[in-house]
């Protein structure tokens, strides 16, 4: 069976979780449930070169039956601290400074899982996610995250594309593709001029077969629109597509979807993303990740990011996609892999935020995480 999964987006939080349901057709999707946002105390403003100033996938399951929508955690609408600048910026990752786990690890100070929890997982920097549609607030909000990098490269997620997730669980998004555009230009006006990772919209393109062909096609036109918005907003953000996984569709299929979404332009990416929320092995991913860059064409210059927060076990035999035991914390995330084409593993789905088994959905557990940094 081909396995598919869909992502948990908390806005201005670090965080992740999934819920599986039955699209019919042999494929499971794995679709989260994606509410309201919090609203972030925005830092300064910073000037951009934005002309808009003038914002899992589980492995194949078993059953077909769906599960209940999970929602996803309450996220902190603390003001985030400041980064550390007392290691080296050049070339290394953010770790903003408001998620569950940091929250916990504060709050916890005594429990004799903390330091492992701290040093394996808090301590790591992750991906922040944008997935509400709320255009008044987006630009601080991303602003709010980039301006308090502090020279290191921070990683965002928008995730509001309408129709989002084929209208599973993670229902919702922008009214409409034009509403759509003008909250890309919103976010764009939040990058900055800094080095900026953009993971542009988990699942959109891997995840587009409840499309007529006709809704496809303009799908993939504003995503191609937005990559461009992106890059001229911040000529320093690297800009990746949706590729999936190397348990879903084709490298080929993949490649020209992508390909028509504008992934092969260097004028709107740097390549493509795949195993966000999932747990396949690293090499599966990068092997496959090559196969759709050289399907897709483009610059050579394109490469891939790899979603490695929980795939050090690799995914489970039996397909179990909610807080599958067993598993454990893949490689850590860097700009360094020193692997061909493959520019980053990133930790997107943040590692003990649960599926909704071992905890609440979508809540940190750190029963949940302490086994995963154990391994």
């Amino acid at each position: 069976m081909v396995a598919a999964a869909s992502v948990v987006a908390a806005v201005g939080t670090v965080a992740g979780m999934v819920s599986a349901l039955d699209e019919g057709g042999g494929k499971d999707r794995a679709r989260p449930k994606v509410t309201e946002s919090p609203t972030l105390e925005p830092l300064p403003a910073v000037p951009t070169p934005s002309a808009s100033e003038s914002s899992a996938k589980p492995s194949p399951a078993k059953s077909s039956a769906k599960p209940k929508p999970k929602p996803k955690p309450k996220p902190s609408t603390r003001r985030p601290e400041r980064p550390d600048n007392t290691a080296p910026a050049a070339n290394s990752l953010y770790r903003y400074g408001d998620s569950q786990v940091l929250d916990w690890v504060r709050a916890n100070r005594g429990d004799a899982r903390r330091p492992l929890i701290e040093s394996r997982i808090a301590d790591q920097p992750a991906a922040v996610w944008f997935a509400d549609y709320a255009p008044g607030t987006i630009t601080s909000r991303v602003r709010a995250v980039t301006s308090a990098a502090g020279g290191r490269v921070p990683v965002v997620v928008p995730y509001a594309i309408p129709d989002r997730d084929c209208g599973g669980a993670s229902e919702g998004g922008a009214p409409d593709l034009a509403a759509y555009d003008a909250w890309i230009e919103k976010f764009a006006a939040g990058l900055g001029s800094g080095e900026v990772i953009v993971i542009l919209e988990p699942d959109a393109i891997a995840l587009s077969e409840c499309l007529s062909a006709g809704e496809r096609a303009d799908r993939y036109a504003s995503l191609a629109r937005a990559g461009r918005t992106l890059k001229a907003a911040d000529p320093k953000a690297r800009v990746y597509y949706d590729a999936g996984h190397s348990g879903w569709n084709a490298a080929t299929k993949q490649a020209g979807r992508l390909r028509a979404a504008g992934a092969a332009s260097a004028a709107s990416s740097d390549g493509i993303f795949t195993n966000v929320s999932n747990f396949h092995r690293t090499a599966d991913e990068a092997a496959y990740a090559r196969q759709v860059l050289a399907a897709l064409g483009g610059p050579s210059g394109l490469g891939a990011v790899i979603d490695t927060s929980r795939n050090g076990n690799g995914a489970p035999a039996d397909g179990e996609w909610c807080d599958p035991a067993g598993r454990k914390l893949g490689p850590s995330p860097t700009l360094r892999t020193g692997e061909a084409r493959i520019d980053a593993y990133l930790w997107i789905k943040l590692p003990g935020e649960s599926d909704g088994c071992k905890g609440a959905p979508g809540t940190f557990t750190p029963g949940y995480a302490y086994d995963l940094a154990r391994g």
